[in-house]
């Protein structure tokens, strides 16, 4: 067992784990985070999507000896209130229908729009691809995207 300081959602945390206990399993068992979700557990879901230094990353494979000073984001910090303009632009869209895979949908688009802010409907079908939803609320999701970025203008 290490011990490690994580910097996730502003604040400190630390945790004694094994170096390779996946930083989704630190989050959910060891902090109570428990917004990011377990999908696949091989990062072909999405649905454990959090932003590592404002990147969109797959937390189940992220092994927590990797994330070092690195600052984490999970769907719990990315607003106090859901007035993040991609969780405006979710639920005015009204996405979600099982909402299991919303958390890593929302995540990565709010990291795609912050390198991205004016993108394309190709670049945004491009970028929500590796988000699996199991209801196939794929229209409403790019829909949702697009309000978003029309709100960050």
């Amino acid at each position: 067992m290490a011990n490690y300081t994580l910097k996730i959602n502003n604040k400190s945390y630390r945790v004694e784990v094994e170096e390779d206990t996946p930083l989704l399993w630190v989050l959910r068992d060891h902090l109570g985070l428990v917004g990011t979700k377990y999908g696949c557990g091989i990062a072909q879901c999405g649905a454990c999507t959090i932003h590592l230094n404002g990147t969109a990353v797959r937390s189940c494979v992220l092994p927590v000896s990797a994330i070092g000073k690195q600052k984490i984001t999970t769907i719990e910090g990315l607003s106090a209130n859901g007035e993040h303009p991609v969780q405006q632009a979710w639920s005015e869209i009204d996405v979600p229908q099982c909402g299991y895979c919303q958390a890593g949908q929302i995540m990565t688009a709010s990291a795609f729009l912050n390198k991205n802010p004016k993108p394309t409907a190709a670049q945004i079908t491009e970028a929500m691809n590796g988000n699996i939803c199991r209801c196939g609320t794929y229209h409403r999701i790019h829909e949702a995207v697009a309000l978003a970025a029309s709100k960050l203008k």
